[in-house]
């Protein structure tokens, strides 16, 4: 078996993480031992490795700093039209490792802290993650930054600096359990707080048509504090902004006349204000019609467009009038993507300040306001469509209110003009929504007011045009986009791969890491012996690597030699973990039946955290780790096969399983995952996929050959097929005998002894509503697993797969994906040029 290269070993046979130079590595030591002395304010003796961490980034922070002021300059300078991505979720994970790779760091980094007596891996552990997000969403945000960036595009990313991101997951006696993720609690050396940039925001008061125009007033005031971050792209000079706000009371709040008396309560209640920023909701792929959640909608929309307005204003080449009140050029300035329906109130804010504030035009500001706006749809499951009450808008935003029901009296008057008589055609296209509580559909409110409208994967975009948006579709069929998802490179291959990216580099150059498309030259090598084998050690050095980390962690042993099967992702009923657990469980039967007989060894491995009010998603979490328990403890079984939860999955641990994975498992119901980005994660890292024909599965098919996946399983069409027919569980229950043993262990309690009616509701659901037709795909699964096992016995031509599939990925990287929303959606072209770094002078 391989032995794994030391991190320090593998890290100086690298290129592609650039030459450590003798005055860089000096050059880092004195800033590092600097920082520990100024920064710090501790000497070697009473330094922690926390603050060795510190120290390290505060060093490498120092090399962004010219480069983040020189960009910022430039683009006041050029002036070019500015990208604003506006999103509640922006999932980063750690910024160190990140920082270095992109500004070409690594090495120098790395000399200088084993120089200082320090292992960079140690302190690069030490750092939290940023976990401002849910899941894909969130962190397909981060990923466009990092290609914003890449590509040179004067781009910033919009969004709030929660106090608390997604909830550290415990596992307690099988059970999630949820832990305030306290990521700020020893500070944060990459954000710069920008006090001199806070904004107000208003909620609640009431309008007055007045003759000089509307007014919003006795509202009340909340103040948006900015917080930025750089973003670097990849050693091109170029560094962006992400600014983030937190909410702060002002210091009159609550301390109004009527109030006189109680000073201390007035000053405590300041804290309401407050938790506007305080925690992110740990939904994904579900709507929670809190006010406290639209508030949060609100607040980073209003305060952003101010900014975005203040920018446009005070640019060098706008109109040119002394106070710039001209607006036509804004939407030649100014992009403004809406990640989701989240930050769907740009829409009517932007008419607010343009027709109130501005004085412009209602139909001109309208026109403004669609050039500018455009949305990406991310889901298709009507629980995750944002409808809020008309009641909450009436208390909390009132004049949006009135200008939503404007816009959707305008577009409803089209309608009505082009299909006479069509009443049931109004219903289904207007924003609001008649019923027992009228709600806003803020879908609708997007579709309305952007230029365009995107799906992120190509069956996800036509899913989009002929169901949940058929209506608009028909009105407006050019407003609808396909731009498929992608994932950065840097993060997702140099950085949790450095073996893999060294040994692509070794044969082809180090193009790939900006140009993906240039993995397609490994093509020449798939018969290449050196090659393969050199691959297959890659991958052998990274499981033992992870095997080391879950026995360092976790205190279970697993057999490095075994097949690495993973599903990591949020839980959730559509992604089908049930089925995951299925064929453990069958995998298991058979085992237990013939003990003596050979079987391929399997370590599954399943990680993600459930929303804490989904209780399905919980109960899936017991399960899974009841079925460990039993499985992993029987003697029967030994090696052969284990099932394992990975605790608390997050950026940082999937940079650390992904390149470790040999399966990866793409498994919800045709149809209902929009895109999915993991499954590309895992393509470019040398793990085969099996999965169905869903989302950017499909894409991924296309590109390696169906024959270079595992793809099984009922298509859109069948899905569809057997909803008309009508879906009977037990129809395979009673045909399928592994499934209906499965079922029936789950049932009486084999693997809840201590509680046998324990899983009687996930029994119950799988049976009588299983929304995602589980037991539909058993069979398929099962006998695609089987498949699966085939091939491993064969490394040879597992290896040949596994290199077509890496050739095939360079489609799904995020500078494609965002090369696209440039050139179709923001009209903006992405720019090679270099700025010229800090140390020489400028143009």
């Amino acid at each position: 078996m391989a032995v794994p290269l030391s991190d320090g070993e593998r890290r100086k046979q690298i290129s592609v993480r650039g030459i450590a130079g003798l005055g860089d590595v000096a050059e880092v030591r004195k800033s590092f031992n600097r920082h520990l002395h100024f920064t710090l304010v501790k000497d070697r003796n009473v330094a922690t490795p926390r603050d060795y961490f510190f120290a390290l980034a505060h060093t490498v922070r120092d090399h962004l700093v010219g480069r983040w002021i020189r960009t910022q300059q430039h683009y006041y300078e050029r002036d070019p039209k500015r990208i604003y991505y506006l999103s509640l979720e922006f999932y980063m994970g750690r910024t160190l490792q990140n920082t270095m790779v992109n500004l070409g760091l690594q090495n120098a980094c790395d000399e200088a802290i084993y120089q200082l007596g320090l292992d960079l891996e140690e302190l690069e552990e030490i750092e939290e993650d940023a976990g401002l997000g849910n899941g894909g969403l969130g962190r397909l945000a981060a990923c466009f930054l990092d290609s914003m960036a890449t590509l040179g595009l004067a781009a910033y990313g919009y969004g709030i600096r929660y106090e608390f991101g997604i909830f550290n997951q415990k596992i307690v006696d099988g059970w999630q359990v949820e832990e305030a993720d306290d990521w700020l609690r020893y500070g944060n050396p990459w954000e710069k707080a920008r006090p001199e940039y806070m904004l107000p925001v208003h909620f609640y008061g009431r309008v007055d048509h007045t003759p000089e125009g509307v007014k919003w007033v006795d509202t009340q005031v909340v103040l948006a504090m900015p917080y930025d971050t750089p973003v670097p792209g990849y050693k091109n000079n170029t560094v962006n902004t992400m600014r983030l706000w937190s909410a702060k009371a002002p210091n009159d709040f609550n301390l109004q006349e009527f109030n006189v008396g109680d000073y201390i309560e007035a000053v405590l209640d300041r804290n309401l204000a407050e938790n506007i920023s305080r925690v992110l909701y740990p939904n994904d792929n579900f709507f929670e019609g809190k006010e406290l959640r639209l508030k949060q909608e609100y607040f980073v929309v209003a305060a952003t467009l101010q900014d975005i307005i203040r920018r446009f204003k005070s640019s060098k080449f706008g109109c040119r009038d002394p106070v710039r009140t001209c607006f036509e050029t804004f939407p030649d300035k100014v992009a403004i993507q809406l990640n989701d329906t989240h930050p769907a109130l740009s829409i009517p804010e932007l008419m607010r300040i343009l027709v109130d504030v501005e004085k412009v035009d209602w139909d001109k500001a309208w026109e403004i306001t669609k050039r500018t706006c455009a949305y990406t749809n991310h889901t298709v499951l009507p629980e995750a469509l944002e409808r809020w009450p008309v009641s909450m808008f009436e208390k909390l935003l009132p004049r949006h209110l009135e200008i939503i029901y404007a816009l959707n009296q305008m577009h409803l008057d089209r309608v009505a003009a082009l299909y006479p008589g069509d009443i049931d055609r109004l219903r289904r296209m207007s924003v609001i929504e008649e019923g027992d509580c009228k709600r806003i559909n803020m879908a609708h409110l997007c579709v309305i007011g952007s230029h365009a409208v995107n799906g992120v994967a190509r069956i996800h975009s036509d899913i989009v045009k002929n169901t949940v948006f058929k209506d608009f579709y028909e009105l407006e069929p050019e407003k609808f986009q396909n731009k498929t998802n992608g994932i950065t490179p840097r993060r997702w291959l140099l950085l949790c791969n450095p073996g893999l990216a060294d040994v692509i580099a070794e044969k082809i150059g180090e193009g790939f890491i900006t140009d993906l498309s240039q993995l397609k030259k490994l093509l020449d090598f798939i018969n290449n012996e050196t090659f393969i084998r050199d691959v297959a050690k890659v991958k052998q050095e990274n499981k033992l690597k992870f095997a080391a980390y879950l026995e360092e962690q976790y205190k279970v042993k697993i057999n490095p030699s075994s097949m690495f099967d993973v599903q990591v992702k949020r839980i959730h009923e559509y992604k089908r973990q049930l089925l995951n657990c299925l064929h453990a469980i069958t995998l298991y039967n058979r085992i237990r039946s013939d003990p003596s007989k050979s079987f391929v060894p399997r370590t599954i491995m399943i990680g993600g955290k459930a929303a804490p009010g989904y209780h399905m998603a919980k109960m899936i979490i017991k399960l899974i780790t009841s079925i460990g328990e039993v499985v992993n403890n029987d003697p029967y079984v030994g090696d052969k096969l284990k099932v394992i939860f990975l605790e608390n999955y997050r950026v940082s641990l999937a940079e650390k399983v992904i390149p470790a994975a040999d399966l990866s498992q793409q498994i919800s119901t045709a149809g209902t995952e929009a895109s999915g980005t993991g499954n590309m994660k895992f393509m470019v890292n040398g793990a085969l996929t099996i999965g169905t024909m869903d989302g950017a599965n499909v894409e991924m098919a296309e590109e390696a050959g169906e024959e270079n996946l595992f793809i099984f399983g009922m298509r859109v069409e069948d899905v569809e097929a057997l909803d008309h027919q009508g879906y009977d569980a037990r129809e395979y229950y009673d045909r399928l005998p592994e499934l209906r043993q499965a079922i029936d262990q789950i049932s009486s309690g084999f693997f809840s002894p201590r509680d046998p009616g324990c899983f009687r509701d996930v029994v119950n659901m799988l049976m009588y509503h299983d929304r995602f037709k589980v037991f539909a795909d058993y069979e398929a699964y099962i006998q695609c697993q089987g498949q699966v096992d085939q091939l491993f016995m064969d490394p040879r031509e597992w290896t040949r797969k596994v290199i077509r599939n890496i050739a095939c990925s360079g489609k799904f990287s995020s500078d494609r994906t965002i090369t696209e929303y440039a050139r179709e959606i923001w009209g903006v072209e992405p720019s090679a040029t270099k700025i010229p770094p800090p140390n020489l002078p400028r143009d």
